[in-house]
């Protein structure tokens, strides 16, 4: 359910990433808006559809009800810390709290989600990987062609954009230092593809497992698939990944402290909005 979830996900997050009224849009046609992108990977059958639609509309009073008013919280935080100077650790302890939401939102969309799962067929999962491959074919001409200065530049202009979105234009010496932190990074998409394609794979078997299963026995098998996605088997991986979250923390807190007066009040200008969006969602019904 990896494609499955990560919708889920990028939909719990849609916060940090959009402006006021296309968040409020899109949050409140969250089930709508999944509904057809699952569709679109998995043709849903005539028994399956009010299912999915029942299932994600109640995903969605969930995540309403118990993550909003999390995510209002997690935004005073980051409101407290936006006119400070900051440290990498600090940077690490709001992305584990992110993490832990988002894994606590993924977890409760494959409980919802588990009937749905064990009624897939076998052509449906069929399906899923076709699009499965022709993702891949995509992420490995973006991110194992080229040469690693290729790579440095992609990830430069991602980091850039999203920057920009929350501080507001950098400046050449801010864009400067991001590209010699991403020139010199530990980032390997070699091991990056590896672990892709051992969810993908892990993703595969435990959908076929799942097939006629009862409701309970789906659940648990999907919170272990969710388990083995977020903590790898691959002990390479994890070491990877956790240097590259360090990293990736002090690059933060780099960039940030080299903000200026202007770019700190911008920061907190759109965090503020985030939070009434967050508070606006929440209350309604």
């Amino acid at each position: 359910m990896l494609r499955w979830l990560s919708i889920i996900g990028a939909l719990c997050a849609l916060l940090a990433l959009q402006g006021c009224s296309t968040v409020r849009l899109a949050y409140n046609n969250a089930p709508q808006l999944s509904y057809w992108w699952l569709d679109s990977y998995f043709d849903f059958d005539s028994a399956q559809t009010p299912r999915v639609r029942t299932e994600l509309q109640s995903l969605q009073d969930w995540h309403r009800k118990q993550e909003l008013p999390l995510l209002e919280q997690q935004l005073d935080r980051l409101l407290t810390l936006a006119p400070q100077t900051i440290t990498p650790e600090q940077v690490c302890g709001v992305y584990g709290e992110l993490q832990a939401r988002a894994v606590a939102a993924l977890d409760n969309a494959a409980q919802t989600l588990a009937a749905t799962a064990s009624s897939l067929q076998e052509p449906q999962i069929q399906r899923l990987q076709r699009e499965f491959e022709k993702k891949d074919s995509e992420w490995r001409e973006d991110w194992l062609e080229g040469t690693p200065q290729d790579r440095a530049e992609r990830r430069l202009k991602k980091a850039v954009e999203w920057s920009e979105s929350f501080y507001g234009a950098l400046s050449d010496e801010q864009r400067d230092m991001l590209a010699a932190r991403f020139s010199a990074s530990l980032f390997d998409p070699q091991v990056q593809h590896r672990e892709k394609l051992r969810r993908h794979q892990d993703l595969m078997a435990t959908l076929r497992a799942v097939r006629g299963q009862a409701p309970a026995q789906a659940q648990a098998a999907l919170h272990a698939l969710l388990t083995r996605t977020v903590v790898s088997a691959d002990p390479d991986y994890r070491q990877h990944l956790e240097k590259l979250v360090q990293e990736n923390c002090s690059t933060v807190a780099a960039l940030h402290n080299s903000s200026t007066p202007r770019q700190r009040v911008r920061l907190a200008k759109t965090l503020q909005g985030y939070k009434g969006d967050a508070q606006a969602l929440a209350s309604a019904s």
